[in-house]
């Protein structure tokens, strides 16, 4: 267990360097570029596998223990240490990581985004994978800042090379914003460390704040959590991520939506939940404001963007959506109770599910009609998927009633967790603010209904022999093998919940208890 969970954050970076070496004669294929995109299938899917095997070994009665922990001293004179390890609340996120990499490594074998080298393009990939992974295992605050920034370079390549139209300026948006949020976050980090004698995150929350002054938790709640919610995104701070959707290559907005947001979130429950409770305390009620504002801004921007005459396009409908589902997520965390974060931690699961697949779907779409654009899309008589490409369209339509929440799929069960943490708050915060926010977040849902049936109506909806004869592809064998995963999980996730939340909540449980539940 130990050596697997080491193996699976160590080995992507690994197969990036391999990467960029020629291909052994034996192994090139067809082509170079055939050889160096099946490498990083193979990489992708050795590290699921692995991913797989550690939760099949994963003692599941004891979910609220660290287990396959390494600790090794690293910096010395810093007391700077390589603890890795998980628990129930990091393995989902672990092995969705894995899938989603190992999803979009297969998708891309077969549809690479038009950039320069392939090899490039897979290092960078693969690096991506290590920092990602590296996040939700770490278990030392510098650690886990270093990983937290070791994605952004990557990701910023992935936009600006393999991106489409404005890419430069979205990926240098991109990396702005979360380089200026991260320099706070790490001031915030060491005010932590030197404060209390220690980086390691699991005698911290032990420590529950024990250690820190009411006012350094305050200052140390400010910093982190502008850094996280900058990577989240939480409004107003998401101005970067319908630039950085639209632009980035498919794959690209996959891994945001599905991996990279969630990188911000697990740091507030991970982070300043357990090692700030007093801090936290005093700031969640603005963290709940700002996430219903969110939640009802983003569908209100997607009911703008989806309105007849707007040249809304697809790509950043989607990503203004995700603005609006991560707020739910943020108002579970501000709830500060076992429900409400349980909530926060299944909705980051089915996101990374539904809105993963959503782009792919979108990207597919794009790839058919060469535009994302919903007015050119819908037409006079819509872009009749159901009738010129009845699978795709029937996915389409599934997509967008999970995002909506639809009892029975994986969107369901955290917006209501979430909403239903708001309803009663941890002690000491104020009910009927919370209150007002579970009322907008209800009414959100509502909007969130609105804009995703309207996406549905248009694209979906029509009479494929009234317009333009078009020869429209249905789901091919690559997208079917890339996109079925999501499907089904999204469906499992829907109807076994337990699945996910037993795992979950005794250690959230533990977390909030300050590690003596």
């Amino acid at each position: 267990m130990q050596f697997l969970l080491a193996f699976i954050v160590a080995a992507p970076l690994l197969g990036a360097v391999a990467a960029l070496l020629p291909a052994p004669p034996g192994l090139k294929g067809k082509s170079p570029e055939q050889a160096v995109l099946r490498h990083g299938v193979t990489v992708t899917g050795v590290i699921l596998a692995a991913a797989i095997a550690l939760t099949l070994g994963f003692d599941h009665d004891a979910p609220s223990r660290f287990q396959a922990t390494t600790d090794i001293s690293w910096i010395q004179a810093l007391n700077i240490r390589i603890h890795l390890g998980i628990d129930g609340i990091s393995l989902p996120l672990l092995l969705m990581t894995a899938l989603l990499f190992f999803l979009c490594a297969v998708y891309s074998y077969f549809k690479l985004p038009e950039g320069p080298s392939p090899k490039a393009f897979v290092s960078l990939l693969l690096v991506l994978e290590s920092g990602t992974l590296a996040t939700f295992a770490v278990l030392d605050l510098l650690l886990f800042f270093l990983a937290f920034e070791m994605v952004l370079i990557p990701m910023y390549f992935l936009i600006a090379r393999w991106g489409g139209a404005q890419r430069q300026a979205a990926a240098w948006k991109f990396i702005l914003y979360t380089l200026l949020g991260s320099v706070v976050m790490l001031l915030g980090l060491l005010l932590i460390g030197l404060n209390s004698g220690t980086f390691d995150m699991v005698a911290l929350a032990s420590d529950n704040g024990s250690e820190l002054t009411h006012t350094t938790q305050l200052l140390a709640v400010l910093a982190i959590g502008l850094g996280l919610a900058v990577k989240t995104p939480m409004w107003p701070l998401h101005s970067w991520l319908p630039d950085a959707h639209t632009a980035a290559p498919t794959v690209g907005s996959v891994l945001l939506a599905g991996v990279m947001l969630k990188m911000g979130t697990y740091g507030f429950v991970r982070i300043l939940l357990p090692v700030t409770p007093d801090g936290m305390r005093t700031f969640a009620p603005y963290l709940g404001a700002f996430a219903a504002v969110g939640i009802v801004y983003g569908s209100l921007a997607c009911l703008a963007l989806a309105r007849k005459g707007n040249k809304g396009d697809l790509k950043r409908l989607i990503a203004y959506s995700s603005v609006g589902h991560m707020g739910f997520v943020l108002l579970g965390i501000a709830s500060m109770t076992p429900t409400g974060v349980n909530g926060a931690l299944f909705a980051n699961i089915a996101h990374g599910l539904i809105t993963g697949l959503l782009f792919f779907l979108v990207g597919a779409l794009k790839d058919r009609y060469g535009t994302a654009d919903l007015d050119t899309l819908a037409g006079a008589t819509g872009a009749a998927l159901y009738g010129r490409a009845p699978r795709l369209g029937a996915l389409l339509a599934f997509a967008a009633v999970a995002s909506l929440g639809l009892p029975g799929l994986a969107g369901f069960w955290g917006e209501m967790l979430a909403l239903f943490g708001a309803f009663d708050p941890a002690e000491g915060l104020s009910r009927p603010a919370f209150l007002t926010y579970m009322a907008v977040g209800a009414f959100g849902t509502l909007l969130t209904a609105a804009y995703l049936l309207i996406v549905v109506r248009r694209v979906c909806m029509g009479d494929p022999k009234a317009g333009p004869e078009i020869t429209l592809a249905d789901v091919q064998h690559y997208e079917f093998a890339a996109w079925t995963p999501l499907v089904a999980l999204t469906v499992l996730a829907g109807l076994w919940p337990a699945v996910l939340l037993g795992l979950t909540d005794p250690a959230v449980q533990k977390l909030l208890a300050g590690g003596n539940a």
